[in-house]
């Protein structure tokens, strides 16, 4: 248990809010009016790996933001064989980010831990995400109250790996980086980068993949409180 700790950080995405369940619910939505001869577990299946690659680029500043949006479904129904035009590619992802965050389904102990951790900490959201779409995100999870800041890649102008969007975060929110810590579910951009910024982390592996032994992880949110 780390007593030095003041202020926490938190990913959002696949760490607080169910990226997967709420976007899964988001494409059913679309396909079945759309696409109704094309099952959903299909696409996803497809999509799911396609869409994590297009951010791991888009991270990197491999790719625009625009070429994210665009080829995440591009190269997922070009796997299911099924031609698309650029058109039906623009509505589908315009639709998407709207109806993504009418679902807002939190893991498991999410609620909880944040009730936990307020009183003791200050508590703070750094995220790669659209300001827009993760604006929403939080307000329609009723997440708002628990967060003294939020920080996403469009104010600081660079994206977690880099070490600038924690520089960033820790002044907006008037901590110390030997008193901080980052949980998130990305090795790469939340602990890697964090740790290489110069604060401690926490890795959430909800999915349960190999991580390096020297990393603090967590497999369920409320197993925070053993470090906090």
């Amino acid at each position: 248990m780390k007593t030095n700790i003041t202020d926490v950080f938190f990913d959002l995405d696949h760490t607080l809010w169910d990226f997967d369940k709420n976007s899964e619910m988001a494409f059913d939505r679309i396909f079945k009016t759309r696409f109704p001869e094309i099952k959903i577990q299909d696409f996803i299946e497809k999509y799911a790996p396609i869409n994590q690659e297009c951010w791991r680029l888009y991270q990197n500043d491999k790719i625009s933001h625009v070429e994210l949006r665009y080829n995440r479904l591009k190269f997922s129904f070009d796997a299911l064989n099924v031609g698309i035009s650029d058109e039906s590619i623009d509505q589908i992802s315009n639709d998407y980010l709207e109806y993504l965050t009418d679902n807002n389904h939190l893991f498991e102990g999410a609620i909880e831990v944040l009730e936990y951790l307020k009183p003791k900490y200050n508590l703070h959201i750094i995220t790669n995400g659209f300001a827009k779409v993760q604006d929403k995100k939080i307000n329609n999870a009723a997440l708002t109250g628990y967060f003294n800041t939020i920080t996403n890649s469009e104010l600081a102008g660079v994206k977690k790996p880099n070490s600038i969007i924690f520089d960033y975060a820790i002044n907006i929110a008037k901590a110390s980086k030997q008193n901080s810590i980052m949980i998130g579910d990305c090795l790469d951009a939340d602990v890697n980068g964090a740790l290489n910024a110069g604060l401690d982390a926490i890795f959430f592996n909800e999915k349960n993949v190999i991580a390096p032994e020297n990393i603090k992880q967590i497999n369920h949110l409320l197993e925070l409180k053993k470090y906090l």
